[in-house]
């Protein structure tokens, strides 16, 4: 009995290939797509062929569906450098820079190619130049952009927190580092495409009729925690982030979650909470396997402890933080850690 999804299928599995990366280079991304989907009909979950087929839809802008052929290349193999880079690169294009970053690290551990390298030059370069990630929905300058323009005279210049940062004996407040901001201009630059009147993003939220937004909320609320640290707004930022806990879909997501939660708890000088987020983070980080979220977590932890004066706690935590450096030769978290 003939296979439904095969039948009508006239040509081989390397043929619609072949035609797909011809159709590719010829910028026919649809029906380049289109071949590689009929190729999937043929050798169904072909890792190769997945990628190729994200990188079609990330040319024709269908970014979730882009996120979901590179990732569902990595199910069978995590260390497929071909599928972590696409991954990196279609969450760099949505706006996820640090998300992007881990997986940029990732490869270039696996394999140090240029692209990986160009990767994390690009995306932390893009973290240093903006606030959060901008969500995957192009937000349009529609909406009255005063939220920005009344406080521009108040807001705070702050670079994005680091938590190697909280290592020295009393934390630099980010919200106390940098003098008021003097002129439109500097707000722009510091919120790039988030100048669009952060109340637009709070009334995405209450918008019911634009249907199924769980995704679309979900980057929201991270946009606007985003902002509210970003402006020393912590316990408006927890509350925005502690909302969209339960739309966290994958474990690195929540890795990351927990901890700049957990990271505005201590801002606040709360340290119970900060501990107890910080834990969390370090959970997900050892079941996601990731090193560098394993050290960031373990700080923040340890931090915490010491403000509760636990400090042989403390020190196992920044021990374990040590070794997390060493294991991704990070020179720089050592010498903080051990200063």
């Amino acid at each position: 009995m003939s296979d439904p999804e095969t039948e009508g299928l006239r040509s081989t599995f390397p043929s619609y290939m072949a035609e797909g990366e011809r159709l590719y280079l010829c910028g026919e991304f649809s029906k380049a797509a289109h071949s590689f989907s009929n190729a999937l009909h043929l050798q169904d979950g072909d890792k190769n062929c997945l990628v190729a087929r994200s990188k079609c839809y990330l040319k024709m802008g269908e970014l979730e569906k882009s996120l979901k052929d590179a990732e569902a290349s990595l199910r069978e193999d995590p260390t497929f450098c071909k599928g972590i880079l696409q991954k990196a690169e279609t969450l760099y294009t949505m706006g996820d820079f640090e998300f992007a970053l881990v997986f940029y690290h990732r490869g270039y551990k696996l394999r140090p190619d240029r692209e990986f390298k160009v990767g994390i030059q690009k995306a932390q370069e893009a973290i240093n130049n903006s606030v959060g990630s901008p969500s995957s929905i192009k937000l349009e300058n529609k909406g009255d952009l005063s939220f920005l323009s009344k406080q521009a005279e108040n807001l705070k210049a702050q670079q994005k927190p680091h938590p190697l940062k909280y290592l020295s004996h009393h934390t630099k407040r980010e919200c106390k580092r940098r003098g008021s901001l003097k002129s439109e201009k500097i707000v722009r630059q510091l919120l790039g495409e988030l100048y669009v009147d952060k109340e637009y993003l709070e009334k995405l939220l209450l918008d019911e009729e634009t249907g199924n937004l769980t995704d679309a909320k979900s980057r929201a609320l991270d946009n606007i925690g985003r902002v509210f640290a970003r402006v020393g707004k912590f316990q408006q930022a927890i509350d925005t982030w502690e909302e969209k806990i339960p739309l966290a879909k994958t474990t690195l997501e929540k890795t990351w979650l927990f901890h700049e939660i957990g990271r505005c708890y201590l801002e606040l000088d709360q340290a119970w909470e900060a501990q107890n987020y910080g834990e969390k983070s370090q959970q997900y980080a050892e079941e996601e396997g990731d090193i560098e979220w394993q050290l960031n977590a373990s700080v923040l932890v340890a931090q915490a402890q010491v403000k509760l004066r636990n400090f042989e706690a403390a020190v196992n935590n920044f021990e374990k933080a040590l070794d997390r450096a060493k294991l991704v030769h990070n020179n720089e978290a050592q010498q903080a850690i051990i200063s």
